[in-house]
């Protein structure tokens, strides 16, 4: 009592607005089941395991904490025999989520118990006890009560992430008093001579009712819903065949562009003499039929459902929990943490990492990524559920209800996962993500943070030099323009399919049994088709004319031929198949294709020569004449990106960055360079491009600021005009375009890459380390799991089920990690 008198003056009372850390470690995946519990600092309510408890009062003296220890209770054999509830049908194509596929065990029940533990020396009181300090007992009553900090995370992304909002035209909408009654059935599309009878639209304002739009497999309607709102301007329609009693239906917003909620869909009905009480479901809601589209036997190869796998345990075999939705997330760190760079950099350094830190470690990216690392490849929490230290494979029969053994239940990165989203709209959220974006959302953060910390930076072995060579045709005279990138996209040619005969033939019978109105039978084998990966490298290598080019040679326009090749290669190479390509109509879809890799490639046919023997380059821009004039973005290509949704600037950005070659390629280039933090700034004009006053002067504070960084006075410069000034945007962009900035200074365009500047290269031959699959019609759906080569044998990732691959399916990667031999 008399140590706790001395230490009371530093303990706290948390606030409803203090953040109570009690579910993890910070430095750990260690939780209060854990043997020696959880341990609550009472001044920074940090929890830690006992290892690490002893660190951070090494760190910073504080040395009361609460200690939460739960040990399981043992169920009835009864009651776990009783027949579990049923579940129901799933509606959106999400894993553990509300709607979803629940694929949760029955949670254990948990007997809790609770202590106060003075360090160095764990002296341990246990709880209650009514001879504590007032204060004390106050500050144990407010940790217990409170909500974790991990729980608050998830409520406020649950918050922010409500799939469908309600409509701000459905609470002021105007509906037109034109005596319309529409029966309950019986609708047909107004349209002239448009015969359809389903996937029909009522639009609320006037009960006109017409077609959907057609869906990219060429089903759904003919589009004059949409088309009588362009004319128009009335916002909201809703489904009919999907009014349900209960007030349920299918709500669109044209303005909004998203389904919608309408509060008062019953009154807007009854406006029109509809009865909600008697109308009845007759046709598939959207979400139900993006579900039904998507669970094809993908869903089972990917996952290689039916197959006699073997679940794996021990080091470099740990599985990650769902958190809802953030399987993308899973499968990226999964194959990162394959990698000798960042296993060397956050695993082998990790007791170096935690030592180091300052302030909240919840809060540090490098703690945080070595908590991560250390969680994955350790082995901790891959162990076999029993006393032996064997980690043998061990069978699973993944059809079975009742396996061998249990699949182990996998790390719950939560911090990782709040820490690296925290400020973005998208990864800070519950909604499923496209596995490529965070790709590079992550890299982007490595290499920002390791500069910062003057660290070696692990994703210096992914990082290339990508060389353009543009050839003007009328003087034969070239220009050569390097870039740095971290993935190979590749364009996917399905002209160059292996199996056209067979494909054709299924396309045919598919086609057929649609005119019928019916549909193939279940056991009829579907065929893809199959598109060698050396042709899709052939497709992005093949020469393309560029038309309206202006030539600085001849200061005139003519055509040009741009070829594309690789300057440096990395000792890790990623391709991203573009798989999500538009259709003549502008919409977006998923390409139902197979692709053949090799294990090995050489790439060597593919390294950038430069400047060929006698090869002369083009001048600058406005050499010998009058200035070039600025390009300009092609307005279709443009008004195609912004039916997408996306900004203005960012459409004609990437329509410049692509030559204007066309939407797809548009499309391609925006979701590579999402992250970029100049994304949204404006675009240069020519007047201040060609002239030095246009710009506000540099100050000379700020460029003192970056030179101490590291970076030189002119890639300081080129920060601070590119974002006006604003050092802290500066910040940002200097450190996302650092190696951009590095080649910029290298003074020859002809010299080897490799002798000029940081990047690693070496030889061209390489071998397919893993890949990354999905599964779903679009990237904001479905499901991604990994597959990586360990030890000569291919292992699965799907979140926390970690086993032996025994029909490993490379053809159906999204992203491809090969690494140099």
């Amino acid at each position: 009592m008399e140590r706790l008198q001395a230490v009371v003056g530093k303990v706290r009372i948390p606030s409803r607005d203090t953040k109570v850390h009690k579910e993890e470690c910070v430095y750990s995946f260690t939780t209060p089941e854990a043997p020696e519990g959880l341990f609550i600092s009472l001044s920074s309510f940090l929890a830690f395991s006992k290892e690490f408890a002893l660190l951070h009062f090494s760190k910073t003296g504080e040395s009361l904490y609460l200690k939460i220890k739960k040990t399981e209770i043992k169920v009835d054999k009864m009651e776990q025999d009783a027949a579990p509830p049923p579940q129901k049908k799933p509606t959106i194509l999400a894993i553990g989520v509300e709607g979803g596929f629940q694929v949760e065990e029955p949670k254990p029940v948990y007997e809790e118990t609770h202590s106060l533990v003075l360090l160095p020396d764990f002296v341990e009181i246990p709880l209650p006890n009514e001879q504590l300090p007032e204060k004390i007992q106050q500050a144990v009553a407010a940790v217990l009560a409170s909500d974790s900090a991990e729980r608050v995370e998830d409520v406020t992304a649950w918050v922010a992430d409500q799939d469908i909002r309600v409509s701000e035209f459905a609470l002021t909408l105007q509906q037109v008093n034109n005596g319309k009654k529409i029966p309950p059935s019986g609708w047909k599309c107004e349209m002239e001579e448009c015969e359809m009878t389903q996937n029909l639209w009522m639009n609320l304002t006037d009960g006109t009712i017409l077609c959907g739009r057609k869906y990219a497999d060429g089903s759904g309607g003919n589009g004059h819903a949409l088309a009588y709102y362009k004319q128009t301007g009335f916002p909201l329609c809703v489904k009919l065949a999907t009014i349900t009693a209960d007030g349920g239906g299918d709500v669109f917003s044209y303005v909004e562009d998203d389904m919608v909620k309408d509060p008062f869909l019953a009154d807007h009905l009854s406006h029109f003499g509809i009865d909600i009480a008697q109308m009845e479901k007759t046709e598939k809601t959207i979400a139900e039929m993006e579900l039904d589209m998507q669970q094809s036997y993908d869903w089972n190869r990917i996952q290689e459902k039916g197959k006699d796998c073997m679940l794996l345990y021990g080091p470099g075999r740990t599985g990650m929990a769902n958190l809802g939705n953030s399987c993308y997330m899973a499968s990226v760190m999964q194959v990162l943490s394959s990698i000798p760079d960042f296993q060397k950099r956050y695993f082998e350094k990790r007791e170096e990492i935690f030592h180091q830190a300052a302030g909240d470690p919840s809060q540090d990216f490098h703690v945080q990524m070595a908590k991560l690392a250390h969680g994955l490849l350790s082995g901790e929490h891959s162990k076999l559920p029993s006393v032996s230290n064997d980690t043998s494979p061990q069978p699973m029969d993944t059809n079975s209800e009742e396996t061998a053994l249990p699949a182990q239940e996998g790390i719950r990165p939560r911090m990782f996962k709040a820490l690296v989203g925290a400020g973005h709209p998208e990864f800070s959220t519950m909604r499923q993500q496209d596995a490529l974006e965070f790709f590079q959302h992550i890299i982007s953060l490595i290499q920002k943070k390791e500069r910062a910390k003057g660290g070696a930076d692990p994703s210096a072995s992914l990082v290339f030099k990508l060389e353009e060579k543009i050839t003007c045709n009328s003087s034969h005279r070239s220009r050569i323009t390097q870039r740095t990138d971290n993935i190979l996209s590749l364009p996917i040619p399905l002209d160059k399919m292996t199996n056209p005969e067979e494909f054709h033939a299924f396309e045919a019978k598919q086609k057929e049994a649609e005119a019928k109105g019916e549909k193939l039978p279940k056991d009829e084998k579907v065929v893809r088709p199959i598109v060698p990966l050396e042709a899709c490298l052939q497709e992005l290598a093949a020469p393309e004319i560029i038309s309206d080019f202006f030539s600085s040679a001849i200061q005139a326009k003519t055509t040009a031929t741009k070829t594309t090749r690789v300057a440096t290669f990395p000792d890790i190479l990623v391709f991203h198949m573009r798989k999500f390509v538009l259709t003549q109509s502008w919409i977006p879809k998923k390409l139902d294709v197979f692709i053949n890799v090799p294990d090995e490639l050489d790439l060597e046919w593919l390294r950038a020569k430069g400047l060929g023997e006698g090869e002369q380059a083009l001048p600058d821009d406005g050499a010998g004449g009058s200035p070039a004039a600025a390009p300009e973005a092609k307005e279709e290509i443009v008004q195609a990106l912004e039916g997408m949704g996306f900004p203005r600037i960012r459409c004609m950005k990437a329509a410049l960055a692509t030559n204007n070659a066309g939407a797809e390629e548009a499309m391609n280039w925006l979701f590579g360079h999402m992250e970029d933090p100049d994304i949204d700034d404006p675009l240069p004009t020519t007047s201040t491009a060609s002239s030095a006053s246009a710009s506000p002067a540099v100050s000379e504070e700020a460029l003192v600021l970056f030179e101490s960084m590291g970076f030189t006075r002119s890639q300081a410069l080129r920060a601070l005009k590119a974002t006006d000034n604003n050092i802290e945007r500066a910040t940002d962009w200097i450190f996302s375009h650092a190696a951009e900035l590095e080649a910029a200074e290298v003074p020859s365009q002809t010299a080897p890459a490799s002798d000029k500047d940081s990047l690693r290269d070496g030889l061209a031959k390489y071998r397919l380390l893993g890949f990354i699959s999905h599964m779903g019609a679009s990237t904001q759906t479905g499901h991604y799991v990994a597959h990586i080569r360990k030890d000569g044998q291919w292992i699965l990732y799907n979140d926390a089920k970690v086993a032996l691959s025994e029909d490993t399916p490379t053809d159906m990667g999204y992203l491809y990690f090969y690494e140099r031999v």
